[in-house]
């Protein structure tokens, strides 16, 4: 085996500090004659100026005798361990006092007995295996502050993640100022502090997941986890698994035990998304759920109990399914305890820049772009427009333009895409209104107007002034208007 490194792990340029108390000259003199050549060695006549040494110096293993005057050697290293507990330490004795060893073992803790006479080869050994020791069990200690250490960190992570989770999906977190949001975060506030069912509807893309996210980060179970599953993203053997969980051998391909939803989120919240989409067996299996608290793992005969709130959301219309006989009536009025219509972006225009400007900064940081903002004409033309796919389009449309903006610092017209511009109209909802179709209709014929009439003006004179003139506006107006319907690429005349 090769010889422990005499220096220590601290300051591998040092060499281990070894201290010697005993009384007797001639013993301090020949135990430093035998370790002085790989040690540094420090000696002291009584246990007082040992522990002024070992207060000074960095000392590694002590050496001490089992008799001495003042401080006995069982005393002397009683107090060294309450100065540092991993120095070595070894004791001299040239008697053998039954009741002296067993005080040595039980409270001074030695590693070894050096008995006078000793022999110098036989004495090294040990001194170097003790300090390989001491090595290990400096390196453990290292490694146990380094492992404290990350704990702290990730503990504070934790803290920082869970904090900045419950900001982000708090009510303060979704934007909206309209009457019709404010409606619906009233209601979100009252129902956040109860364990009542909700069910969140609206159209896709209204974002009726972040309203479940923040009636559960707003409430008293934001401690616990919270799950989301789309019921209309698996056939209904899957998300019975999935929901309830399955025992090893439950189906083919089931090798072992498998934790649902349901027992995951216990303590906590479900999200159940597209609960619309489920079939009988599956809304069976949720009354349950709802009306007992208990969920059964497919392929096992045991119920088990669970403590779970349940949120639903869907972008159907349950109460005609109810009437098809398309969705249990029993389970549609469990869910119902409280329903929150979150309403579709053309019926809260107003919140169309705030949410842009979202948008925006946050793409901008994943995307590392500077973009300040949008002309006039773009949030114009964003804001009149009928967003069938609601906040979900809003956002990919910032994105989009964000990703193609190059070197551009203001999003402008031209940046938007075709449909927005107005170039490639986008159909109307079937949920729009009457008299929202005849503004849609309305603004979308006299765009295109305006755009024909720019366009021949243009034609006719070649000269964008001259044809400010025959159209009866100023120059700077048509160039406006231009910008706003999308056609500055278009027109080259001057």
């Amino acid at each position: 085996m090769d010889e422990p490194d005499p220096h220590g792990v601290d300051d591998p340029a040092q060499p281990y500090g070894i201290l010697i108390v005993d009384d007797e000259e001639a013993i301090r003199e020949s135990l430093e004659f035998t370790l002085g050549d790989e040690y540094r060695v420090f000696t002291a006549a009584n246990g007082r100026d040992g522990l002024a040494i070992f207060d000074a110096e960095d000392i590694a293993l002590v050496i001490a005798d089992q008799n001495m005057p003042g401080l006995t050697g069982v005393e002397f290293l009683e107090k060294v361990i309450e100065r540092d507990v991993r120095a070595i330490r070894m004791m001299l004795t040239g008697y053998a006092d039954i009741s002296s060893l067993a005080r040595a073992v039980n409270t001074g803790r030695i590693y070894r007995y050096i008995t006078k006479p000793w022999e110098p080869s036989e004495l090294r050994i040990n001194v170097k295996r003790a300090l390989e020791s001491y090595a290990l069990s400096s390196e453990n200690s290292a490694l146990a502050g380094a492992l404290a250490e990350a704990n702290e960190r990730l503990r504070a992570e934790n803290r920082y993640l869970r904090e900045e989770v419950e900001r982000r999906y708090s009510f303060e977190g979704i934007i909206g100022d309209s009457p019709a949001m404010q409606r619906v975060f009233e209601i979100m506030k009252k129902v956040a502090e109860t364990d009542a069912t909700v069910l969140i509807t609206g159209e896709t893309g209204t974002g009726k997941e972040l309203v479940a996210r923040a009636i559960h980060y707003g409430g008293a179970r934001k401690e616990k986890r919270f799950v989301a599953q789309n019921c209309g993203a698996l056939p209904d053997t899957l998300l019975e698994s999935e929901l309830f969980g399955h025992r090893r051998g439950a189906f083919t391909g089931a090798n072992q035990d498998k934790k649902g939803l349901f027992e995951a989120a216990d303590g906590g919240t479900i999200f159940l998304d597209e609960i619309g989409e489920t079939e009988p067996g599956m809304q069976v299996r949720l009354l349950r759920v709802l009306q007992e608290g208990e969920i059964r793992p497919v392929g096992s005969s045991d119920t088990l109990n669970v403590d779970v709130r349940v949120l639903a959301a869907t972008n159907r219309d349950l109460e005609s399914r109810v009437q098809e006989d398309r969705f249990r009536e029993d389970l549609f009025y469990r869910l119902r305890v409280v329903e929150i219509e979150v309403p579709p972006l053309r019926e809260r225009r107003s919140d169309i820049p705030s949410l842009a400007d979202h948008f925006l900064e946050s793409a901008n940081g994943r995307m590392k772009r500077s973009i300040k903002g949008f002309s006039n004409a773009a949030m114009d033309l964003l804001t009149a427009y009928v967003w069938r796919g609601n906040v979900r389009e809003l956002e990919n449309e910032i994105e989009r333009v964000v990703v193609l903006a190059g070197e551009e610092k203001q999003i402008s017209v031209e940046m938007l895409s075709a449909p927005i511009r107005g170039g490639q109209p986008d159909p109307i909802p079937a949920s729009a209104s009457d008299a929202e179709i005849e503004d849609w209709n309305l603004n979308l014929s006299v765009d295109n107007m305006k755009r024909r009439m720019i366009t021949q003006a243009i034609s006719d004179t070649g000269s964008k002034t001259r044809a400010a003139e025959r159209l009866g506006i100023p120059r700077q107006s048509l160039q406006k208007m231009m910008k706003r319907l999308g056609l500055t690429k278009d027109a080259s005349a001057g």
